[in-house]
């Protein structure tokens, strides 16, 4: 059961009320009450409740009715009813519209503390539901840090001594070669790592709704607000928070964060109640943010909270005898994914992987490489299974000088041919070929590729 739980009592009795807040205050609550249904769920509307206690038995509005109007506005909140009628037929109803459970009157002060406690359980079990619905959806390259060279291993150092700290990292590094992978290894080398880990792409959030995202909101705080939602903050509590592609995010939301690792508590949109989180920050970005400082885009001291250990990640063209070592894994990964039985890649592919500078990255190798366990005809991985930006080795070899084409002419073709095969749809094309919208958007700008 969390520490803190901010928790609503409705009943029409001043005795029952003061009794409910004094008891459940000792224990470190935070209770506000509502003599009445009508009163309880003007309440609702503007604050946010881990708990509610309703007695069913009150004038006015009835408390069967304000249940069903509490679970039609979130399925997930938390509701004991109280009844000083225990009948069978009553608490059944209260049950089948959603209640947690209930408690007849009267009821011990000791009584009241063992069923919010359960209760509570409850509400920690749907958030890790919400958690775990979320992890499923994502999707993420290799599970663990793949690297011999002398650039990966002090990575992988530093990860594992800044690891059992709570200290916030800031992992730098271009487009596609590992960020989150190093933030997990990070959550799973700290005392938090049998807490959530809850990842946040800042370039993928719509701005008007980012506030909504890391803090949550209840019912009817803005148009769409058709449910009371659970923020990023709220659902990493415990655990370690990761912040990708955190300069893309404007100064407004900067300010926000600033001032929730400062004071460590958050407000969810429409409300007035406050939240106390314990999370790890851990960000990345594959931007320079000492030049967004300077630049007045990014805020100076949210800069140095976040960036106390900066981990810089190096792209795969200076790490190259990484490359067998990465091709090796992805093709036993999708091998099995696949449902294939490829035994080798052939020395020829992959001298042709190492030679190639993947502008994307490990993403785009890992990219490159399913496609060549699905492309292949037999069970060895030729060059010509290989199709990214360097093509075929086989199309133009080495000695073959006359047709040696530059990079980035062949980049640029390759661009605009995935772009053309996806109708202009960028989102499809950067995933095709490994790279984030970012990227993508930076090279037809550079190679000047109208299409849209």
């Amino acid at each position: 059961m969390k520490s803190q739980a901010n928790i609503l009592v409705m009943d029409d009795e001043e005795s029952m009320r003061d009794s409910c807040r004094q008891t459940l205050s000792r224990d470190g609550n935070m209770v506000k009450v509502a003599e009445s249904g009508s009163k309880g769920l003007a309440l609702l509307e503007k604050e946010f409740f881990d708990l509610i206690i309703l007695d069913l038995k009150m004038p006015g509005l009835s408390g069967m009715e304000v249940l069903k109007n509490i679970m039609g506005d979130d399925p997930q909140a938390v509701v004991i009813v109280i009844t000083g009628y225990a009948t069978i037929e009553s608490a059944v109803e209260a049950m089948k519209t959603g209640a947690y459970d209930f408690i007849p009157k009267p009821f011990t002060p000791d009584s009241l503390r063992a069923i919010v406690r359960r209760a509570l359980d409850r509400r920690e079990l749907a958030l890790e539901n919400v958690l775990l619905r979320n992890e499923l959806k994502a999707s993420f390259g290799a599970d663990v840090i793949i690297g011999q060279s002398k650039s990966m291993k002090k990575v992988e150092a530093l990860v594992q001594k800044v690891g059992p700290t709570d200290t916030t990292v800031l992992i730098c590094g271009e487009s596609g070669t590992g960020k989150e992978l190093v933030a997990r290894a990070i959550h799973r080398y700290s005392g938090r790592k049998g807490k959530p880990f809850v990842a946040v792409d800042c370039g993928s959030l719509v701005e008007n709704l980012f506030e909504s995202e890391l803090f949550g909101h209840i019912k009817g705080s803005f148009t769409g607000a058709t449910a009371t939602k659970y923020g990023r903050f709220e659902l990493a509590n415990g655990g370690t928070l990761f912040f990708d592609e955190i300069g893309n995010i404007s100064i407004n939301i900067q300010t926000k964060l600033l001032r929730v690792l400062q004071e460590r508590e958050i407000t969810k949109v429409g409300s007035s109640q406050v939240i106390k989180v314990d999370v790890r920050i851990v960000t990345a970005t594959n931007d320079d943010l000492q030049k967004a400082v300077k630049a007045e885009t990014f805020r100076e001291d949210l800069f140095y909270r976040l960036s106390v250990v900066p981990i810089v990640l190096p792209p795969l063209r200076e790490r190259r005898e990484d490359i067998p070592l990465l091709a090796d894994y992805f093709l036993n990964k999708y091998n099995r994914k696949r449902k294939k039985d490829i035994q080798a890649i052939s020395s020829q592919a992959m001298k042709a992987l190492v030679e190639y500078d993947w502008p994307g990255n490990v993403r785009e190798l890992e990219n490159a490489v399913e496609r060549a366990v699905v492309l292949a005809e037999n069970d060895v991985v030729k060059s010509s299974d290989l199709l990214y930006y360097g093509l075929s080795v086989e199309r133009h070899s080495r000695s073959d000088t006359n047709n040696i084409q530059r990079l980035v002419d062949v980049e640029r073709e390759y661009i605009a041919k995935t772009l053309e095969t996806f109708s202009g749809h960028k989102g499809k094309t950067a995933k095709a070929l490994g790279i984030d919208r970012k990227t993508l958007r930076a090279k037809l700008q550079r190679y000047r590729i109208e299409k849209e």
